[in-house]
């Protein structure tokens, strides 16, 4: 299982320092939601990562879409929340905690 994140160039450097290879830079709307169906169809991708700016940015269907998904875990990083680290974040999501 891997994880994906998607978002402004500088949003995903953090991800891409830490390692994450599947990172995908949307600058404007289309990419992002070109980049959310890419990840969508792809089965080894787990948990996807977005900010939460821009998972409102995206068109209700979809937005609801990844809201109801299991696979990928959508996990939205942002303002609320914002002192929790994405570990917990991720534990809490998906019951298990990947770094151990």
């Amino acid at each position: 299982m891997e994880i994906a994140v998607i978002g402004s160039s500088d949003f995903i450097l953090g991800f891409l320092l830490a390692g994450i290879r599947k990172t995908y830079a949307a600058e404007n709307d289309e990419q992002l939601r070109s980049h959310i169906a890419r990840v969508l169809s792809d089965r080894d991708v787990g948990i996807l990562v977005l900010k939460d700016s821009d998972l409102e940015r995206i068109p209700r269907r979809l937005r609801e879409t990844l809201e109801k998904s299991t696979s990928p875990t959508v996990i939205a990083i942002g303002a609320e929340g914002a002192g929790e680290a994405l570990r917990e974040r991720i534990k809490r999501a998906m019951g298990v905690d990947l770094w151990r």
